[in-house]
Formats: structure tokens, C-alpha cells, sequence
């Protein structure tokens, strides 16, 4: 099945772990402003990243955005 990525739920993620962004940002070596561009879905994650991430929050990668299913069939 193909999905469509939604909006970024990084930030909710990071209220259930109780993690602030900037401490986020220090222990993944990237700038607060890297992530803050996720959250307002002016970037998207690369896998690399975003297993990084769900590494560190203990969360899994599919539920760092909303995934829709596409209508496109194969």
C-alpha cells in the first residue's frame, strides 16, 4: 500500500517522551531550527533522520507523521 505523508508530529512526540526540542537538538548534533522546520512542514525527514529521532524518543518512525493512504493504485 502507498501512503501519503501528512502533517509532523514531532512535536507531540516530543511532549509524550517529556524531551524539550533543544535538548533533542543537542543530543542528535543538529541545529533547534532544523527541527523546528519539521515541525511546521517546511522539511521533510529523511529516513536516516527520522530513525535517529525515533531512536531517541522510543517511538516509532511511522508515528513521526500522519500517514494517509493514497489513492493511487498500482
Amino acid at each position: 500500500m502507498k501512503y501519503e505523508l501528512g502533517r509532523c508530529l514531532l512535536e507531540e512526540r516530543l511532549q509524550e517522551a517529556g524531551i524539550p526540542l533543544e535538548r533533542l537538538a543537542l543530543e542528535l548534533r543538529v541545529r533547534r531550527e532544523r527541527l523546528d522546520d519539521f515541525i511546521d512542514n517546511k522539511r521533510v525527514m529523511s529516513l536516516k533522520f527520522a530513525i535517529s529521532i525515533a531512536d531517541t524518543l522510543q517511538c516509532e518512525v511511522r508515528s513521526l507523521y500522519e500517514l494517509t493512504p493514497s489513492d493511487e493504485h498500482r
